[in-house]
């Protein structure tokens, strides 16, 4: 497949009306739309309307998938749940956009990878992201923060200027990156976040309350109480007008968000958490070299402890002919000249090695290949 595309909008707070339907009919002829979602998929062409647009119109998220590498979310909230000065920090280069209407805050969350991770057949679908939606209208900010993470390490490859690094500040910090939800590990995935810049991240991260997933009666009838009587009074008036389906998520979410805990600010530069996650990164590599050294050190040992057995499955392979055969034996004599080596007996293994080459010195498929390994 030369070109893949996949676009898919939900409508979550409202279904979609007839003539919105029919207009986007007119944008694409073979997309699938109904009254809550519009999904195609381009082999060839692409979508004639603007996603940006058509958020702000009649959706509520937007998925954006192709084959050569981007991966774009997009996310609107009523305004009232998410303003865009506590969104604007973490907006960083082309990566993370935000923007506001009259009544939404739009988001614009955005991964390029030349290099590809899209494997055909994979289920390219909303569902495993759009609870970040949620998270982030109670107030939780943890998307937003790896959102951020995931265009500075865009950044870094696009810019190695070490001065705009040091002069780039780190947004406020929310509580709980070291546990992150379902929804944010799947956006984190999805984002592309380097795992050592999470890591480094959250050590300046405080833990996250432990709450329940939906506030109770008491938890919430002295934040009701506390609201002010002008915005008590607006918000039944607007109940009674009743042209507003999502108002009462709305306002859940908005009595919620007293209750997600703040973000601390940021202190740290965006060198100082490039460099932490080098940091991390080359100490557990280094980690993981010496595993395989010591993995590898007690396969030659234990090899060497069983040399005779070895020596007689070498000679078993031979003796078949077959080529497939002489394979299996040149690879395990390699193993076990490392291992001599290793316990130090190299000339062991070589007069058994000059022994065995005299005895099928007639057998040229074996002794090329014998050669090719460096076996005399």
């Amino acid at each position: 497949m030369s070109e893949y595309q996949y676009y898919e909008f939900q409508a979550l707070d409202r279904p979609l009306s007839r003539e919105e339907q029919e207009q986007l009919r007119a944008i694409s002829t073979r997309a699938r739309i109904t009254a809550t979602s519009f999904t195609n998929t381009y082999n060839w062409g692409d979508l004639s309307g603007n996603p940006r647009r058509m958020l702000e119109r009649c959706f509520d998220a937007h998925l954006y998938v192709t084959n050569w590498g981007t991966h774009r979310l997009m996310l609107r909230l009523p305004k009232q749940t998410l303003p865009l000065p506590t969104v604007k920090p973490y907006c960083l280069d082309q990566h993370v956009d935000a923007w506001a209407t009259r009544t939404h805050l739009l988001l614009d969350l955005t991964s390029e990878d030349e290099g590809g991770d899209w494997i055909e057949g994979d289920d390219d679908s909303l569902a495993a992201l759009i609870g970040v939606r949620d998270e982030l209208a109670t107030g939780d900010l943890r998307p937003l923060y790896l959102a951020w993470l995931s265009a500075l390490a865009a950044w870094e490859l696009e810019d190695d200027d070490e001065d705009e690094y040091q002069s780039c500040p780190e947004p406020p910090v929310p509580a709980g990156l070291g546990e992150l939800t379902a929804p944010q590990r799947a956006l984190a995935d999805f984002l592309r976040v380097d795992a050592d810049l999470l890591v480094a991240a959250a050590q300046a991260s405080p833990p996250s309350p432990r709450k329940s997933a939906r506030p109770t009666k008491k938890e919430l009838a002295p934040l009701v109480a506390a609201l002010p009587g002008k915005e008590k009074d607006a918000l039944l008036l607007r109940l009674v007008l009743g042209q507003e389906p999502q108002l009462g998520t709305e306002l859940l979410h908005r009595l919620r968000g007293t209750l997600a805990p703040a973000a601390v600010p940021g202190r740290r530069s965006a060198a100082h958490l490039l460099d932490a996650a080098h940091t991390l990164r080359t100490e557990r590599r280094r980690h993981a070299e010496h595993e395989q050294a010591a993995a590898r050190a007690q396969r030659l040992t234990a090899l060497a402890h069983e040399a005779e057995s070895a020596w007689q499955r070498i000679e078993t392979h031979i003796a078949t002919k077959q080529t497939p055969a002489y394979d299996q034996a040149v690879a395990l004599l390699v193993e076990l000249r490392d291992a001599y080596a290793h316990t130090g007996r190299d000339t062991d293994f070589h007069q058994r090695l000059t022994r065995l080459r005299e005895d099928y010195q007639r057998r040229p498929g074996l002794i090329h290949r014998l050669d090719r390994r460096s076996l005399r």
